[in-house]
C-alpha cells in the first residue's frame, strides 16, 4: 500500500495512471471514469450543497463540482496531492491527515448534503469499514447521501475471479469492497456494477 510519500510521488501522473487504466479496461481502474460521472450526476440531481470528500487525490471529481457551485470539503494525506487540488478549488475546505485515523475536527463539526470517496476507502480493513462508514451518517444532512465509488464486488465469488485473472497486478494490501458481506449492516445499502472489478455503492440517510 502507498503511504503519503508515496502518494506524494505518484501525484503528477497519478490522473494519468488511472485514465490509462481505464481505457485499457484493467484492474483496478476499469470503469473509474462512469463511476465519477455517475457520482456527478446523482450529486447534482440531488441539489446538494455542501459535499464532502474523503481521499480526494488532485480532486478529479469534486472540483467539477466546484465549478458548479458546491461548497467542497475534503480531507486527503498526500500534500501534494492537496496542492494541485487547491489550486483547481481556491475556496474549498481541504485539510491533511490520515482518515484510516479519523476525520479532522474542522470536518466533524459541519453537516454534509453529500459524502463522496472514490478509489479510497479501500485502505480500510474489512473490520474497519463498517465503523467508519457507520461514523459518516450522523454527519449527513436529512436526506443526505453517501457515495462510494471502488474497487468492489457483489459478492465473494466475484472479487476473488477477478483476482485470479489480475494476480500479477493485485494489491493484497487494499481491502476491497463485497456488496453482499456488507448489506446486513446498512439499510438502504445499494450497489451497481460499472466494471468487472468496480462499483457504486449508495447509502441514505
Amino acid at each position: 500500500m502507498l503511504d503519503n510519500k508515496g502518494f506524494d510521488l505518484w501525484a503528477d501522473g497519478y490522473d494519468k495512471t488511472v485514465g490509462l487504466s481505464d481505457e485499457e479496461n484493467t484492474y483496478p481502474f476499469a470503469g473509474y471514469k462512469d463511476i465519477l460521472n455517475a457520482i456527478y450526476r446523482e450529486v447534482l440531481k440531488s441539489h446538494a450543497n455542501t459535499v464532502l470528500d474523503i481521499g480526494f487525490g488532485t480532486g478529479t471529481l469534486t472540483c467539477r463540482l466546484y465549478e458548479k457551485g458546491l461548497h467542497i470539503f475534503g480531507q486527503d494525506f498526500s500534500s501534494e496531492m492537496i496542492k494541485i487540488a487547491q489550486e483547481k478549488m481556491p475556496e474549498a475546505e481541504l485539510y491533511s491527515g490520515d482518515f484510516t485515523k479519523g476525520l479532522c475536527m474542522n470536518l466533524l463539526g459541519k453537516k454534509y448534503d453529500a459524502i463522496i470517496a472514490t478509489y479510497s476507502l479501500h485502505h480500510l480493513t474489512d473490520e474497519e469499514k463498517i465503523p467508519f462508514i457507520k461514523s459518516l451518517l450522523p454527519l449527513l444532512n436529512p436526506g443526505g447521501k453517501i457515495y462510494i465509488g471502488d474497487v468492489a464486488f457483489e459478492n465473494r465469488e466475484d472479487l476473488e475471479d477477478c483476482k485470479e485473472k489480475s494476480l500479477a497486478y493485485w494489491d493484497n494490501e487494499e481491502y476491497y469492497f463485497v456488496y453482499d458481506e456488507l448489506k446486513a449492516s446498512f439499510s438502504g445499502l445499494c450497489f451497481e456494477k460499472y466494471s468487472f472489478c468496480a462499483g457504486l455503492l449508495t447509502i441514505r440517510k
